[in-house]
This record gives structure tokens, C-alpha cells and sequence, in this order.
């Protein structure tokens, strides 16, 4: 066995696993982790985004350009272009993002699952009982990034954005290690919550974008700066953005989880459930 795999090994026993990414000063290291994430002297970049291939399977033969100025530029990287077609059916509700899928299906009344046996509020998750009511009884699927994936989110239908709220919050690591232990984890974690309104039939569908431990940072195109751990404006952000399907709307720094709300009548595309891969611009529900 090489040093590789014992190493693997090591890290995949669930104790040490949660030990490591959690049992540690979460806020302390998500800062210093950012900070030292963007310094650009070579040797350094090299050697961090070396040790991220090394541990991660990080594959960058889809990267638009494989010459970064920090790992953090490796992070936030662009695809080349049409490497992720968008189905264009007007039916069809897409993936925002590259993920692996979780939990999902239909949120019973205001109760929803982070993984199976831990469920959670709408309303601890949203913050906003306007909201809660809004995705009563609604279709859902939690979308999880990992370290090693494309980091960017798009726009899953044409959508109009005239609100997000920022919710501040602790940083643990949302694996499935995690999952299983801490309950409700994504209402603890800092998010963001984006309300769209589908074009032109006007209904509901929300994305949560779940920060986590070494990320906490949320860039959203059509808003000024980061939203992370030292963001000190409003919480509740108008704003004015249209987006046509598969339109980039922002990045994670690093990797984390996309809780996407859909109406009650939406149907899981095909192929949809918990465990299965999933990219940007693949069916992902289905209108009515």
C-alpha cells in the first residue's frame, strides 16, 4: 500500500475526518485559508495547488487556461466553452452547478432532510415566512460541490433576481460525514438565499447557496464584492438582474452546496437522486 492510500484511508475513518475539518477553529482557518488562498508568489501557488491535485483528483483539462495566479484563481476557474450544454427545453428546470446530488424530493408541509434520518426547517434554512410559505410542500434538491469540482453556479431557467439575503453563520464542513452528525447543519452554515422568478410564467424558485468550512465566501456577478465572514452591509441586498438558462450568476471560493426550492408541481428529471453526478446545464426537474 503506498503512502498515498494509507493516507486516504487514514482521512476517510469518520472520527478523524470530522475531527479534522471541524473540530478545529472553523472561522480562524476559513479566514486564513482565503487570505492564503490569493497570494500569487509561484513557488507557494505551485506547491498549494500541487498538494490540492495530489489529495483531491483535482482534473483541470477542462480549465479554459491551466496557468493561475493563485490557487484561489484555480478554485474560481472558468471551463472552456461548451464543455457544458444547456438543455434548451423550456420545460426543463437545469443544474446550476457541477454536484453530486442529496437529499431531495418533496418538502413535507415546512420539513425538509439534510440526509437521511436529520431533518430541518424551511424556515430555519430561509429566515423569511413569506418565503416558507411560498415553497410549502415544494420540490427540492441539495446539490453538493466538491473541492476538486467546477465551482461556478448558473442560471437554471430564465430568471429574474430582485432580492438575495445574506445570512451569516458558522463555517462546518458540509461532507456527508458531517451531514450525519450535526443537525441542522445548513441553517447553522452563512448562506445565501436568491429569490428568482422564472420567465415569463412568474413562479418561484430559490437558490440557497451554502458556505462552508475554508470557503465562506459567495461571489455573486450581479452584486457589489464578496458576501463572507467580514461582509458588514444589509442583510436583505435589492437588486436587478435577468438571466437567460445556463447564464453564470456567481462562484464559491472553494466548493459547498446549492439548495435549489422548485413549485410542488415539479417533477425530479429522470435519472435525479441522492448519490448520483450531476452537471451545469443537465435536466434537473421538470415543469408541469
Amino acid at each position: 500500500m503506498t503512502i498515498r492510500s494509507q493516507i486516504f484511508r487514514l482521512l476517510a475513518q469518520e472520527d478523524i475526518n470530522f475531527l479534522l475539518t471541524n473540530r478545529i477553529p472553523r472561522r480562524l482557518a476559513t479566514r486564513f485559508i482565503g487570505w492564503f488562498s490569493k497570494i500569487e508568489q509561484p513557488l507557494i501557488r505551485d506547491l498549494s495547488i500541487g498538494t490540492w491535485r495530489y489529495f483531491s483528483g483535482l482534473d483541470l483539462r477542462e480549465a479554459k487556461t491551466t496557468r493561475f495566479r493563485s490557487m484561489h484563481d484555480c478554485f474560481t476557474r472558468e471551463l472552456k466553452d461548451g464543455l457544458r450544454p444547456v438543455a434548451r427545453d423550456p420545460k426543463i428546470l437545469t443544474s446550476p452547478c457541477d454536484a453530486i446530488v442529496g437529499a431531495c424530493g418533496s418538502v413535507e408541509g415546512t420539513r425538509l432532510y439534510q440526509i437521511k434520518g436529520f431533518p430541518y426547517a424551511l424556515g430555519d434554512l430561509l429566515c423569511d415566512p413569506e418565503l416558507v410559505a411560498a415553497h410549502h410542500n415544494a420540490r427540492y434538491v441539495t446539490l453538493r460541490l466538491t473541492s476538486s469540482m467546477y465551482h461556478r453556479f448558473h442560471a437554471p431557467h430564465d430568471c429574474h433576481v430582485a432580492e438575495v439575503n445574506y445570512i451569516s453563520g458558522d463555517t462546518w464542513n458540509v461532507n456527508p460525514i458531517a451531514l450525519r452528525r450535526v443537525e441542522k447543519l445548513f441553517c447553522k452554515n452563512e448562506r445565501v438565499v436568491v429569490r428568482t422568478t422564472l420567465q415569463p410564467t412568474g413562479q418561484a424558485v430559490t437558490l440557497v447557496l451554502v458556505a462552508a468550512v475554508l470557503v465562506a465566501s459567495i461571489r455573486l456577478k450581479f452584486i457589489d464584492g464578496p458576501l463572507d465572514l467580514r461582509y458588514r452591509g444589509p442583510n436583505v441586498i435589492p437588486c436587478e438582474a435577468h438571466f437567460t438558462k445556463g447564464d453564470e450568476m456567481g462562484w464559491f471560493e472553494h466548493g459547498s452546496t446549492v439548495v435549489l426550492f422548485a413549485p410542488a408541481d415539479f417533477a425530479l428529471a429522470d435519472g435525479v437522486q441522492e448519490g448520483t453526478t450531476i452537471r451545469m446545464g443537465e435536466p434537473l426537474m421538470r415543469m408541469p
